[in-house]
């Protein structure tokens, strides 16, 4: 236990650990439906949407994560454009704005005169530099994401599951797509200054898959989510204090790393199972 302990001495790695912490709730919370949905590819280009907006931010001195809202509000706007007035498909619309948005933010990024150091702190974190300020911000951002959640499971639930009923109930599913993509955007502001533009992808789909291989109840696997994200979170938070390893990038493939322990272990188990006879 020493070992763990030891860790989070240092006033900064607690800082770490909380802003950590707070990314999971908002990236459990959102990419348990992203999972469900089979969204991980726009959520994985929203992840990329966000670096113009932060890279705005950084040349101009304002709010990075009033950057990278914005920049992640108008990336989801424009899917929706480019798939609803042509004849493109959504998955197209979504790749030609993921390398543009990306090429964009790096454009940007190399105006900077530290280039190098730029773009590693947007695009892979700086957990160990979270500031008080940053947690503040966090928890403002976590806790829209969880009211809107809670407000809006029911239209979110009809809208994974049969979109057509939910239609019919007058659910306006357009709309709960609307929310679901905006608060998808906040959850990534939220966990970027933590781990990082690329690497929050991995906490927004890893614990939400690997706990859907467990359970099948959405609310369980949004709570199961949040606790394999914290695991994930202090594992890659000690590894990184005492082997000196990138602090995001760890978490991340902690995150990752569950899932395939976690398929690996019910794989093993199945094997062991009698099997059902074939019928005479």
């Amino acid at each position: 236990m020493d070992y763990i302990f030891e860790a989070f001495e240092p006033a900064f790695m607690q800082r770490a650990l909380i802003g950590s912490l707070i990314a999971v709730v908002a990236t459990s919370l959102v990419g348990t439906w992203v999972v469900l949905r089979g969204l991980a590819f726009l959520g994985d280009a929203l992840a990329h949407g966000v670096i113009p907006g932060i890279a705005l931010a950084v040349l101009w001195g304002f709010s990075p994560i009033i950057g990278a809202f914005v920049a992640a509000l108008v990336m989801s706007g424009l899917v929706s454009v480019v798939s609803t007035r042509t004849a493109v498909r959504e998955d197209t619309a979504i790749g030609l704005l993921f390398v543009g948005m990306l090429a964009l933010g790096i454009v940007i990024v190399s105006k900077a005169r530290s280039f190098s150091t730029e773009v590693t702190a947007l695009l892979f974190g700086d957990v160990l530099g979270v500031t008080v300020g940053d947690i503040r911000a966090q928890m403002i951002a976590t806790a829209v994401v969880a009211v809107t959640s809670v407000v809006l499971y029911r239209p979110f639930l009809a809208l994974t599951f049969n979109r057509a009923k939910a239609e019919t109930l007058g659910m306006r599913p357009r709309l709960a797509q609307t929310a679901l993509l905006a608060i998808l955007a906040l959850s990534i502001v939220a966990s970027f200054q933590a781990i990082g533009t690329l690497l929050v992808f991995g906490l927004l789909v890893g614990p939400p898959a690997t706990a859907s291989l467990l359970l099948h109840r959405v609310k369980a696997i949004m709570v199961l989510s949040m606790g394999l994200g914290a695991l994930a979170v202090v594992a890659g938070l000690v590894v990184s204090f005492h082997h000196g390893t990138a602090g995001g990038a760890t978490i991340a493939g902690f995150s990752v790393l569950q899932f395939f322990v976690v398929l690996t272990g019910r794989e093993i188990s199945a094997g062991f199972r009698p099997r059902t006879p074939l019928p005479c």
